[in-house]
């Protein structure tokens, strides 16, 4: 159980739908507050990797709050577009999701079969302070396709147009629960708690 004396776990995000899957997940072991909540502004993202990305997330909400702070960079790559979009997945049209997702569907129009494959990434960094020199560094990757149209109001980001490999149901058809147990997402938390728990 969750108290005034639990380890306190800054997320450094301002996205709603990462900060609630990060909250549900996280929330059994640590208290975890949104980078927001102490006044923190987006980290400008000048890394070439979502490694990197991840890790100057988490050491700009290190240094602005005096906490632990756990970053994500994510991401959606299609290897028949070069691995679009990939680090810009959240930017890729320049005008929201739903763009996005129109986009990608314009850009993937005539691929069939194999040429949908698709694949979500996450990398989460967890860093004890700004000068940790050995931050938790995990991934995860959740593999599928996408679909012709979106479909469902669940997630965020590409969830109504990606199809999880071994299902029938966009990721924006699934129960938050089941989301959490099986997305990128989940997978690269779940290791990085066996590694903090190592």
């Amino acid at each position: 159980m969750i108290t005034e004396t639990s380890p306190q776990l800054i997320i450094a995000s301002h996205n709603a739908g990462k900060i609630k899957e990060f909250q549900q997940v996280l929330g059994t072991h640590w208290r975890v507050q949104p980078q927001a909540d102490f006044g923190v502004t987006e980290a400008e993202e000048t890394g070439s990797t979502f490694v990197e990305n991840a890790l100057i997330k988490a050491r700009h909400a290190c240094s602005l709050t005096g906490h632990a702070a756990l970053a994500d960079d994510s991401g959606l790559v299609v290897p028949a577009l070069d691995g679009a979009p990939g680090l810009r997945s959240a930017r890729y049209s320049g005008s929201g999701y739903e763009d996005n997702n129109t986009l990608l569907l314009n850009n993937m129009a005539g691929l069939q079969g194999a040429s949908r494959h698709a694949f979500y990434i996450a990398v989460v960094v967890l860093l004890r302070d700004a000068q940790d020199p050995t931050p938790l560094i995990a991934e995860g990757r959740w593999h599928g396709s996408i679909a012709d149209a979106p479909r469902g109001k669940g997630g965020f980001g590409y969830d109504p147009i990606f199809v999880p490999e071994g299902g029938s149901l966009h990721a924006a058809e699934l129960s938050s629960a089941e989301k959490n147990r099986v997305s990128h997402r989940a997978k690269a938390i779940n290791s990085l708690l066996a590694l903090a728990n190592d």
